[in-house]
């Protein structure tokens, strides 16, 4: 059985990130490492905030920090938030770490070695207001290709162009606004792309097609417009250092490492990071899982922004150390979820960010609604109007109203014990087929990494649920054939503990709950965290008659027409 190693992209450390960021790399990232986990596999879950590069400066400035402490500050809120979000992250690391400096580093002095990069004379712009010269992601302007007026001078955010700064169209200084810009002469490393053009094309030809179409038309894309060798240090203060071993001179000079040269290299950092802090008596093999990891089956969740990186700058950085370190299997990128058909933002702070949306409801609310509502073929909308109707109909109706009246219902009639009842009957048996087929979808809608099909097949299992206690009506039984009544309820909670298992990955805390109605023996299937198969499902007997239960608190409240203008007031409604 193949150890599964999840990454999902970076966020970054300049403040709290969107509902946008959340649905378009941990959040989906999380719900396949959690149902992979019940399946039985080995799986480790890596992520960390990525630090370094001039927009973490500039935010440490204007918080009146030195970088190191605002990061570590804002290392400490983002993860917060994502505990908050439930994300089960196995270790949430952070770029800026001793075993990523370690790390990157012996990637270029490997680079080096085998004739990957070189040492270059460019000229850079330099913004004489600011007395600085200024990084790619530092100079705005008007992309030449789709027009729009606040592409960055690497890349534009609208089409996704790659750019270099003289491209751009009126440029100017994104730190003071100044267009009193000029060239100067810099010296920086490259790494020779389009050496490795070649081998990357062979790369992506050979596992590329089994990406999404987004993931695999962006690299393809890419490629066919040919890799350029692109440079991967920087002149700034704040980075992993370039090694005086290999270049004394610009290791002297202050040199660091481009952003998007040591960030990705953060999952094998963050891998180390998380061996390095086993428990004692614990040993973890981090290299293992990234270094001639055969038995490693790498799974990346992102959004399509990130995608040209990490499917062909990254690998390229991999191919050219000539070492068998791990490469991606599988890549699940995304398109935007917008506000209201606008773009969340995190610099114009437009949209709901999740630190506001745990204020407002807890995780599991937030959670469904954007699984249910990826961004996995199209770019989809966040409206309250859409949030307050999928919570009403799918989490509190169809979901949190079965389960209460099910429970509430047994302990009026029968008490506080599951009851004994009669022999499953046809309607059982039927049920039963239908939610082991229902299982069975939903089971291959996560494999397959299909998010919203998953989603919507979970949906139909607990609709299921409710029209056979439509069909059955316990409480018009219970008045002719209190057998036949009990039967009805028996099956019924069975269902919830069900529910308690197969939603855990979309809604941990409620299927905790679900599943704590029971009082279960410490051992037995029941009992187990792990799936319910096919075959168990359809019998729903897992819960086994007189097993005592209580009724939980509400699963799910619905947003009622005051709360919904509230929130809209507050957040604006596009």
């Amino acid at each position: 059985m193949a150890r599964h190693l999840i990454t999902s992209a970076l966020p970054y450390i300049n403040g709290i990130k969107h509902l946008g960021n959340m649905v378009g790399s941990m959040l989906p990232a999380d719900v396949y490492s959690r149902y992979l986990r019940r399946r039985g596999h080995e799986v480790l879950y890596i992520c960390a905030t990525d630090e370094h590069g001039t927009p973490a400066e500039l935010a440490a400035k204007a918080a009146g920090l030195p970088v190191e402490e605002y990061c570590a500050r804002q290392h400490l809120a983002q993860k917060a938030v994502y505990d908050g979000f439930a994300l089960s992250f196995d270790h949430f690391g952070r770029s800026s770490s001793r075993q990523n400096r370690e790390i990157t580093q012996e990637f270029a002095r490997e680079l080096h070695a085998n004739g990957f990069v070189e040492e270059r004379s460019v000229r850079q712009v330099y913004s004489n207001t600011d007395g600085r010269f200024l990084p790619d992601r530092y100079i705005e302007g008007t992309c030449p290709y789709c027009g729009y007026d606040k592409a960055r001078g690497d890349q534009c955010e609208n089409c996704t162009r790659l750019l270099d700064p003289t491209d751009l169209i009126d440029a100017r200084s994104a730190v003071s606004g100044s267009r009193d810009l000029e060239v100067r002469e810099t010296t920086h490393l490259f790494l020779l792309q389009s050496r490795l053009e070649g081998e990357v094309a062979a790369w992506i030809d050979a596992c590329g097609g089994e990406w999404p179409t987004l993931a695999s038309s962006i690299a393809r894309k890419w490629l066919t417009e040919g890799l350029a060798d692109r440079a991967i240090t920087r002149d700034l203060d704040w980075g992993v250092p370039v090694p005086g071993d290999v270049w004394p001179e610009l290791a002297a000079a202050g040199k660091v490492f481009y952003v998007w040269f040591d960030a990705p290299i953060e999952y094998l950092g963050a891998t180390r990071e998380w061996a390095d802090a086993a428990p004692a008596g614990e040993s973890r093999d981090w290299k293992s899982w990234w270094y001639e990891a055969d038995d490693v089956r790498h799974t990346e969740f992102m959004a399509k922004d990130n995608v040209p990186f990490h499917t062909v700058m990254f690998p390229a950085t991999i191919i050219g150390t000539r070492a068998p370190w791990k490469k991606v299997d599988q890549v699940k990128a995304f398109n935007w979820l917008t506000y209201y058909g606008g773009k969340f933002s995190t610099s114009r702070r437009h949209g709901i960010f999740t630190d506001a949306a745990l204020e407002l409801l807890p995780a599991d609310y937030w959670r469904y609604f954007l699984i249910a509502n990826a961004p996995e073929s199209d770019d989809s909308s966040f409206s309250w109007e859409l949030f307050a109707s999928v919570v009403n109909k799918d989490l509190a109706d169809t979901l949190g109203n079965f389960v209460n009246r099910v429970l509430s219902f047994g302990l009026k009639r029968f008490g506080d014990r599951v009851p004994v009842g009669g022999r499953p009957g046809e309607a059982e048996h039927a049920l039963g087929e239908e939610v082991a087929g229902l299982l069975a979808e939903y089971e291959g809608h996560l494999e397959a990494l299909r998010l919203r099909r998953a989603a919507q097949a979970l949906r139909a299992l607990w609709s299921a649920g409710n029209s056979y206690l439509e069909a059955k009506a316990p409480w018009v039984e219970v008045r002719t054939d209190e057998a036949a009544a009990a039967l009805t309820l028996r099956t019924a909670m069975n269902l919830i503990h069900l529910y308690g298992v197969v939603s855990a990955p979309l809604i941990p805390a409620t299927a905790d709950a679900m599943r704590a109605v029971f009082s279960l023996p410490a051992h037995g299937p029941a009992a187990e965290l792990a799936w319910v198969t096919g075959e168990q499902a359809a019998a729903l007997d897992l819960v086994p008659a007189g097993t005592a239960f209580v009724v939980p608190p509400v699963l799910f409240a619905k947003i009622d027409d005051e709360r919904l203008d509230a929130w809209r007031e507050r957040f604006g409604a596009g």
